[in-house]
């Protein structure tokens, strides 16, 4: 990550797609809720959904570490 303070515009930026991945990851516990819960699943769907929830919680968590600024030691 870049040393340089973020500006305004960039951390409004951040908080936005932060908000977005955040709304899709609930949205991708619904749908796998869903397709688990009515047989049958259809496992490949369900994996791949799996798989696009891990990438976007680790987006998440590292737009969230962005924005919380460094703590000197």
């Amino acid at each position: 990550m870049s040393q340089h303070p973020l500006s305004e515009s960039e951390i409004s930026d951040l908080r936005s797609l932060l908000f977005e991945l955040q709304v899709e990851h609930r949205d991708l516990d619904l749908v796998i809720a869903h397709l688990t819960d009515n047989p049958p699943p259809d496992n490949l769907l369900v994996r791949r959904l799996k798989k696009r929830k891990l990438l976007l919680k680790d987006r998440i968590l590292q737009l969230e570490q962005m924005l919380v600024p460094d703590i000197p030691a």
